[in-house]
């Protein structure tokens, strides 16, 4: 079936489809006439188990886990309410506060944010975090596209810095320049290549997947 069909009985976007195919939890397969995505009932039945854990905010890294056999759905779960009993307990004081704040009938300009920022970090530190998790979780997923970027840009500068010093240190014996040009070009491509991808992959992760249990 087409990919129209499947948004219609899974109930997710397009976008959302597509997204789970690049991080690997759908292989549709490809009709041999057209070489157009070929959904199968089997796929669909896939996307709603996804669609019910993403509403569950299981990461997608445990979904791939799932998928592979290396986790149960068993284990998940157990380590999934571990996370969000942690969540709400944050959730509980973060509460609080707004309570107390609340309670003060204090304006904006009479609020001592000394006193309350204090008291916040007095539980931080017996583990209580006042943060957006949803942030964090996205911010953790730029760290390995732009490690592995930045560690192939290297070798790559390295290599273009290897080839032209090769060439310069013996001049007498050197190739045309048009020759040296073409080798440096590859790693330069090679480069470009990388940061298109990096580009790409930092758009996917700001805005591929709707997260939000509500888009679904």
């Amino acid at each position: 079936m087409k990919i129209n069909q499947v948004e219609q009985l899974v109930g997710i976007t397009k976008g959302n489809i597509r997204f789970y195919e690049k991080e690997g939890l759908l292989t549709p397969g490809r009709n041999n006439e057209n070489g157009y995505r070929d959904y199968s009932d089997a796929d669909v039945v896939w996307l709603k188990k996804i669609k019910l854990l993403r509403m569950l905010d299981v990461p997608i890294e445990e979904i791939r886990l799932l998928r592979s056999g290396s986790l149960t759905l068993e284990d998940a779960m157990g380590r999934h309410m571990i996370q969000l009993q942690r969540r709400q307990a944050n959730l509980a004081a973060a509460q609080g506060v707004c309570a107390q704040i609340k309670d003060s009938r204090s304006q904006l300009d009479a609020l001592d944010a000394d006193r309350v920022l204090e008291s916040m970090e007095r539980q931080e530190q017996e583990g209580t975090k006042f943060m957006n998790v949803g942030k964090q979780d996205k911010l953790t997923r730029y760290v390995s596209p732009i490690g592995a970027a930045v560690l192939i840009l290297v070798l790559m500068g390295a290599l273009i810095a290897l080839v032209v010093w090769g060439f310069t240190v013996s001049p007498e014996e050197a190739p045309p320049i048009g020759v040296i040009i073409a080798i440096a070009a590859i790693p330069a491509v090679m480069i470009i290549g990388v940061l298109a991808a990096l580009y790409q992959r930092i758009k996917q992760i700001r805005g591929g997947e709707e997260d939000a249990a509500a888009q679904y």
